[in-house]
């Protein structure tokens, strides 16, 4: 594992624990500390990393078995509007919007002329005029810049981050929560619909970070509490319970879904996290193209892979992970207890030569523990289930 990389993780991890008088609030922090809620910075907001009378096992098993609300606030808001939008947006990021019509979203990546990953957000295809771009808390900014920057005469970039709140609705019992709002539940995995809540006008989007079948209110911030209030009282008889960014790490561990700063960055490529399905390998020009075609031809560097414990290791983003004599073979980038397998689970960057099935040892403070090297996810995802 390159040093740089190394020094990389060490500056996150305590850029992540600096705490400042002026984080920002979801405009739904006071439902959070009425709930008991444990907060905690994220992305520089202030969110709500589990609430009282449960905690994070709690909260993963409701959205497994049943059905969680997540306040997701934090997450960007920026519209890409204008004559050719559609295609200057396609220009800019990795997938191919040519692939989706009017009313899908689509997962993409923004990433640097050397392939390092600026971010990785969902763009909503509104129309060939309009895109509705959810980027990463902390990278809002650095996105909606860079698109700014580069967007041509008679296109207009709108940083819309304070404008709208983002619950998730997640679980088995989803539908039923929406269907008991008047929601709609039949449209397509990462689709999206125009809606009315509590006399709040709502876009409900099929999507979802838990591997659960499950929606995304995009609601303006005015009527977040509203609408917060209207979820909770319909989800009551399905057993809703309010979740926090621990469950939501947990749960999309569990997936292998990538979380920015840790399976992706400025020194980790789509390739080497293995997005290459997010890539748009056949389209003319996007950002970073050349790099990433350089990568995937060459096949050198470390790639993204899972770690399934032997026996009772929890790992951690930062731990070493070498072969049985002692090489080095690549970095855990997240690692965690699985509450579904009851065992320790991690992504890691390791050497592509390493094969699937392979065992590797992880230093698990001090102590050597076995690992399989799998392919994720871990637990088999149901977010297309009709």
């Amino acid at each position: 594992m390159p040093a740089t990389l190394r020094s990389h993780r060490r500056t996150s991890r305590a850029c992540s624990r600096l705490r400042t008088m002026d984080l920002l609030h979801s405009p739904l922090h006071d439902r959070h500390v009425a709930l008991g809620a444990k907060l905690a910075e994220f992305g520089g907001w202030d969110m709500p990393l589990e609430y009282a009378g449960g905690g994070v096992l709690a909260e993963h098993k409701a959205v497994r078995e049943g059905v969680g609300l997540f306040d997701v606030s934090h997450l960007g808001k920026a519209l890409v509007r204008g004559t050719g939008a559609a295609d200057f947006v396609n220009a800019c990021f990795t997938n191919d919007l040519r692939r989706i019509r009017p009313g899908k979203a689509q997962y993409t990546l923004c990433c640097d002329e050397d392939g390092g990953t600026v971010d990785d957000l969902i763009a909503y295809l509104r129309s060939d005029f309009e895109v509705f771009l959810i980027p990463n808390a902390a990278n809002t900014a650095a996105v909606v810049a860079r698109v700014r920057d580069a967007a041509p005469e008679g296109i207009e970039v709108t940083d819309l981050h304070r404008d709208y709140a983002i619950l998730a609705i997640q679980g088995p019992s989803s539908d039923e929560v929406l269907q008991a709002l008047d929601l709609p539940v039949d449209h397509d995995y990462m689709s999206f619909a125009d809606a009315r809540i509590a006399d709040h006008d709502i876009t409900v989007c099929r999507t979802g970070y838990t591997g659960e079948r499950g929606y995304e209110l995009v609601v303006p911030a005015g009527s977040a509490t509203s609408v917060w209030d209207a979820v909770m009282a319909a989800g009551e008889a399905y057993g809703i319970r309010a979740c926090g960014l621990g469950a939501r790490d947990t749960l999309r561990t569990e997936m292998g879904y990538p979380l920015h700063g840790h399976e992706l960055s400025a020194e980790i490529s789509p390739v080497m996290a293995r997005a290459g399905w997010a890539v748009g390998w056949d389209k003319e020009t996007f950002w970073g193209k050349a790099a990433l075609e350089r990568q995937r031809a060459e096949k050198t560097v470390p790639t993204l892979r899972g770690l399934l414990a032997q026996g009772r290791g929890i790992p951690r983003p930062g731990m070493r992970v070498a072969d049985a004599e002692g090489s080095e073979l690549g970095e855990v980038t997240s690692g965690t207890f699985s509450p579904t397998l009851r065992q320790g689970i991690a992504l890691a960057l390791l050497d592509p030569a390493v094969e699937d099935g392979a065992t590797v040892v992880v230093d698990v403070r001090g102590r050597s523990e076995a690992f399989t090297v799998t392919k994720p996810p871990f637990v088999q995802p149901s977010t297309k289930e009709s």
